[in-house]
């Protein structure tokens, strides 16, 4: 009797469901791209053309940037470079704080990078391409003192009794890094010698691309869409200017009109180009990658209420402090 045989009709179309879901969550954004060009093409042809051309040149212009960022992701996945984030949570608190900021914004070589809403090595690649390298170590300097300052202010509050109890039911298994801490694994640098890395190597790197590609390409047919159909002068009135509103403003606008950390590169790229203040730009961005709804479901999934009321103040108070600091800068520069 063969396998097929003995799985039931239920199981095998909740399978085909599972199977449908995920198709659908990787092909939306490419859905959703082609919807905008398609309604495009029917009430303004000519709009049509010049997005798509806009999209294809930009991703023309940051190739080089992408490629860059895509050896990185591909080469870290098939090495195991993840294993050397682990001795940064284990140890004297504040050190743990320290090392976590700096694991957080800094090193090139460490998984946990590849998914931090902030500044990972893919994504501080990818602006300096679209937004310039001083924005893009502006922004990997915020990112280190927010994690650096927020963890800090964690740590005083728990020393003075708070966030006894910080996981949710269930939530844990040994700390951060547990499992590897307690059976951590070699890195292999040279990961061509071996077929399974090399096969990691390649389908971190193909989904890497495709992920990639898929939201720069809507990021750009939108920015095509911001410069053609928003005046200047409104984000110029809106979000110009050296004060504190416009900082204010994209702070709070970065967390619901955030898309996606490598999406929203060239929308604020496009909305400084119309004038937008550099500054508002950084709090947008910052506001954006740690606030957004993904992040904060995490979040909410992984902590008690108190520990989340904590989060999203910690983070604002942040990107309203980077993006005024980054403002003084620029106007001191």
């Amino acid at each position: 009797m063969t396998e097929a045989s003995l799985t039931s009709p239920g199981r095998r179309s909740a399978r085909d469901l599972t199977a449908s879901r995920h198709l659908w969550q990787h092909q939306r954004v490419w859905l959703a791209t082609a919807f905008f060009l398609a309604v495009l093409l029917i009430l303004d042809p000519a709009q049509a053309s010049d997005s798509a051309v806009f999209a294809g040149n930009a991703l023309i212009r940051t190739a080089p940037f992408l490629i860059l960022s895509i050896a990185i992701a591909a080469s870290a996945g098939a090495t195991g470079a993840d294993t050397l984030i682990a001795p940064a949570f284990t140890g004297a608190p504040l050190t743990m704080v320290a090392l976590g900021a700096l694991a957080g914004a800094v090193s090139a070589v460490m998984a946990f990078w590849l998914a931090s809403p902030l500044m990972d090595p893919s994504m501080f690649v990818l602006t300096a391409g679209v937004l310039g390298v001083d924005f893009a170590l502006a922004k990997t300097l915020a990112a280190f003192g927010l994690v650096l300052v927020g963890g800090l202010i964690t740590h005083a509050l728990m020393r003075g009794g708070a966030f006894a109890d910080p996981p949710r039911d269930g939530i844990g298994n040994g700390g951060c890094g547990g499992a590897r801490i307690r059976a951590p694994k070699p890195v292999v640098w040279r990961f061509w010698h071996e077929p399974e890395r090399r096969a990691k190597c390649a389908a971190t790197g193909l989904n890497t691309t495709l992920f990639l590609a898929k939201w720069l390409t809507l990021a750009f047919v939108l920015e095509s869409l911001m410069l053609a159909w928003i005046p200047a002068e409104t984000v110029t009135a809106t979000l110009g200017g050296a004060g504190l509103m416009p900082i204010v403003t994209a702070t709070l606008d970065g967390v619901p009109a955030y898309l996606n950390g490598y999406a929203a590169l060239p929308l604020v790229g496009g909305l400084i180009s119309q004038g937008m203040a550099l500054g508002a730009g950084m709090a947008f961005l910052i506001a954006g990658g740690v606030t957004s709804i993904p992040a904060a479901m995490a979040v909410w999934a992984l902590a008690r209420p108190p520990v989340f009321a904590l989060y999203p103040a910690l983070s604002l108070g942040g990107a309203l402090a980077a993006g005024l600091v980054f403002q003084l800068w620029v106007a001191l520069a």
